[in-house]
């Protein structure tokens, strides 16, 4: 084989020695040994080669590679690219056999090895013009296959990038798969109430089949999210959407939606559908779909009761006392909650949000706030006037 792609080399005629590059190039793909392909591929990229020569046979060389059997094509393919990726002038080729080698690691569902061969595909060198619409394709398809990897942090920083150039896609299937790679991505990250909002806004776009699946991922992300009044309009949402009452986990919805308490038989069915980054544990020890069962309980209960002891809160949440009293402080902090807590009596007070009585109460509050902000700023800048009013 050296013996005769050299014979070919030493020829003078370019159009010729292409020529007979394409008939050996045929006789390898026909014969099948990877030593012939490996031959072939470093006597092309050596530098005494003609690039006028070497550019077209590798361009159909790097597009027939897929028609090999996938383990012939995944050995051939890594040794083309140890040769050919540090030479700038084949940047081309070496796009194509990314795309191609990471197509075969996709079927085999490796999905860490089909990204990393996307990811070192030549796109911003500047010796070569992408167009925006290939980089986002790349990108986002990058994004997929580490979440399917479960690495959401490496699929982030890709479509991010694919964030910076969607806006002049017109491609509306590239438009659609970013906004599902988007929303897993939020998913993934735990901003289930954004990503509700994304896969709602998806259910009403995709085909027919994919609709009720996009519904469904919506539905279980509002239950997801934190208890407070964004999860409360997304809730009502859902639940006005006469879609849901088909999906099994509807009860959990209308449950959630009507701020009743749910109960923990109720939970664990639920639980059963959850993926594995929805039930990760939280640092201290509960799930994320612990966390938002208590929250949405406490916030049950405060339209039940006027007040309550912390034991019986501990009790109604099935956490220990000290707990429930944790929860519902954050979340009076977190302005999600509206009571107060007395330590003393073990008790938290919760306040309704409607109602003559507590509106004129909270003017009352803030006419005393604003009256102490203009004794403290007057007693700071006009320390003599405060003195004498004393």
């Amino acid at each position: 084989m050296q013996a005769t792609l050299q014979k070919i080399n030493n020829g003078a005629d370019q159009k010729v020695r292409i020529t007979q590059y394409k008939d050996v190039m045929t006789q390898i793909f026909e014969g099948k040994k990877p030593e012939d392909f490996n031959v072939f591929v470093d006597h092309m990229v050596v530098a005494e080669q003609s690039l006028v020569v070497a550019r077209p046979i590798l361009q159909q060389y790097s597009q027939q590679l897929k028609e090999l059997p996938a383990e012939l094509h995944k050995q051939v393919a890594i040794h083309s690219l140890e040769k050919m990726q540090p030479r700038v002038a084949f940047e081309e080729q070496v796009s194509v056999i990314r795309e191609d080698l990471a197509a075969v690691y996709e079927e085999d569902e490796d999905w860490a090895e089909a990204a990393k061969c996307l990811r070192d595909i030549p796109l911003d060198t500047g010796n070569r013009v992408v167009d925006d619409e290939k980089k986002v394709n790349i990108y986002v398809k990058i994004a997929q296959l580490y979440l399917e990897d479960d690495e959401s942090t490496q699929a982030d920083m890709y479509i991010n990038r694919a964030a910076a150039l969607i806006h002049g896609c017109k491609d509306p299937v590239l438009q659609l798969r970013y906004k599902v790679c988007f929303a897993r991505i939020l998913d993934f990250k735990r901003k289930f109430i954004e990503a509700a909002g994304r896969y709602y806004e998806l259910s009403q776009i995709v085909g027919d089949q994919e609709r009720m699946e996009a519904l469904k991922c919506a539905v279980t992300c509002a239950i997801l999210a934190q208890a407070g009044p964004q999860r409360s309009r997304m809730l009502a949402t859902l639940y006005k959407d006469e879609r849901c009452s088909k999906l099994d986990i509807y009860s959990t919805l209308e449950k959630m939606y009507l701020e009743r308490i749910l109960r923990k038989p109720e939970v664990i069915k639920f639980a059963e559908g959850l993926k594995e980054h929805q039930m990760a544990k939280l640092s201290d020890g509960s799930t994320v779909l612990d966390r938002a069962v208590m929250e949405h309980n406490l916030l049950s209960a405060s339209r039940i009761y006027n007040n309550i002891t912390f034991d019986e809160l501990g009790s109604l949440l099935e956490i220990p006392a000290i707990k429930a009293e944790e929860i519902a402080a954050r979340m009076m902090v977190e302005n999600r909650l509206r009571g107060s807590i007395d330590q003393i009596a073990t008790l938290i007070r919760f306040e309704t949000e409607s109602g003559p009585l507590n509106l004129w109460d909270s003017h009352i509050e803030a006419a005393c706030h604003t009256v102490n902000s203009v004794l403290e700023t007057l007693t700071t800048k006009h320390t003599v006037f405060a003195k004498e009013v004393k």
